[in-house]
């Protein structure tokens, strides 16, 4: 039996971009309705640093990434690797992010992050209050380390360019750090510092609230959106069991959207990267704060009764099982901060949606504004997702946008 269902607009996709979305939609009194095979707040939204990153400014492809891509993309202990066996595929999605790792894109790509995290702490701050999560946040900055000397003095130009984009940073002696994070092994270079940085202390119970004050006004369909189909009333959207209809579908499809994406008419060159975390469970945290490795590529997290250890990088697809050998290489660089810690009590791993130039994909269709991309954030999709939020409420109003979202639009490539 098909159920049928009009709406004014659908959201496919309610991962943290999606919920908020919607949070944002029924706040100014309109139709919504989630669609989503999973969860609401699982996946990704569930699994990642839980930080507010708007700091990270830098595009994934930079000059320096493109001089070692080769060695990076096939050394399986890499932050930056290709699952075994994903190269050919990958090859047109790996020649788009080449020329975006030039100096000139890669520069223009910078500004233009920068220009989307801009005031997201405060967004995150309005949000985190409507939902009943201001508890959660922890407004305690966060740190990159850098463990030789020669690492310390070469992120003094990475700093300086971000400083450039408005981002507040300082750099931190080994003593500086010492007096900041006593818990930590002697860190030989010292570290950068982002005081204006938060994170939340359980992502889980985080998507849970944002999940509850969505779903006060919006409905739910659990279900995959399998075909996406213009007519001259509206969209329908078709999947197993049921077929939907709005005025406006917002796609916040994360990792999953670029079939749908193509249906609506747009090419979007959408890879996914396979993320993974370790916890451990503890009482007392060894840290205060998120502290990066910044030549390992992973974050070390204090949350709610466990540190969380997340990151690295895993060109892979959605349809491989976990690689054992990146858990491995999480325990492992882990441990050399912190070489008492036992087996972890758990592992994850989910799919984050990468763009070649690390831009998400945000608009309307080129086949028509009554299908607006909310996708492809990257390893910064928690930070802006009321960014995000507040981008689509003014599209569907007709508003000017909150922020000038040309660099993201679908048709870019």
């Amino acid at each position: 039996m098909i159920r049928h269902v009009n709406v004014d607009i659908a959201v496919v996709g309610a991962g943290v971009i999606g919920l908020a979305i919607a949070e944002a939609l029924a706040a100014e009194g309109r139709e919504v309705v989630l669609v989503d095979p999973n969860d609401p707040g699982s996946g990704a939204s569930y699994g990642n640093a839980g930080t507010i990153a708007d700091y990270a400014v830098m595009p994934v492809g930079t000059p320096g990434v493109l001089w070692g891509l080769p060695q990076l993309l096939f050394n399986r202990n890499s932050p930056l690797a290709i699952r075994p066996g994903g190269f050919l595929q990958l090859v047109p999605w790996l020649t788009r992010f080449a020329l975006q790792s030039l100096p000139t894109a890669a520069a223009r790509n910078g500004v233009a992050i920068a220009g989307l995290l801009a005031d997201a702490k405060p967004l995150w701050e309005d949000l985190a209050g409507r939902v009943g999560a201001a508890d959660l946040m922890q407004a305690r900055g966060a740190l990159y380390l850098y463990e030789t000397a020669a690492a310390f003095q070469a992120a003094e130009a990475d700093m300086a360019a971000r400083r450039e984009m408005g981002v507040t940073v300082d750099l931190l002696s080994p003593a500086g750090l010492a007096a900041l994070e006593p818990g930590l092994p002697e860190i030989a270079g010292g570290a950068a510092f982002f005081p204006d940085a938060a994170f939340f202390s359980d992502p889980g119970v985080l998507m849970e609230r944002l999940r509850q004050a969505a779903m006060q006004h919006a409905g739910f369909l659990s279900g995959r959106v399998e075909r996406l189909q213009r007519q001259f009333d509206g969209i329908i959207l078709e999947g197993a069991g049921f077929r939907l209809h709005a005025k406006t579908v917002i796609l916040a499809t994360g990792a999953h959207g670029r079939d749908l994406a193509r249906q609506a008419g747009d090419q979007v060159p959408l890879e996914t990267e396979r993320g993974y975390h370790a916890e451990w469970d503890m009482e007392v945290p060894l840290l205060n704060r998120p502290a990066c490795p910044s030549a390992r590529g992973f974050y070390m997290v204090p949350m709610e009764g466990r540190l969380r250890v997340a990151g690295t990088v895993e060109l892979g697809g959605l349809t491989a099982p976990p690689s054992p050998h990146r858990i491995e290489r999480l325990v492992e660089g882990v441990r050399r901060m912190f070489p008492d810690l036992g087996p972890p009590d758990r592992t994850w791993m989910g799919f984050r949606p990468s763009m070649p130039d690390s831009l998400p994909v945000i608009g309307p269709s080129q086949g028509g504004a009554d299908v607006i991309h909310a996708y492809g954030h990257g390893h910064i999709g928690l930070t802006l997702a009321p960014v995000t939020a507040r981008i689509v409420a003014d599209l569907v109003a007709g508003r000017p946008p909150l922020r000038d979202i040309s660099a993201c639009r679908p048709g870019r490539f």
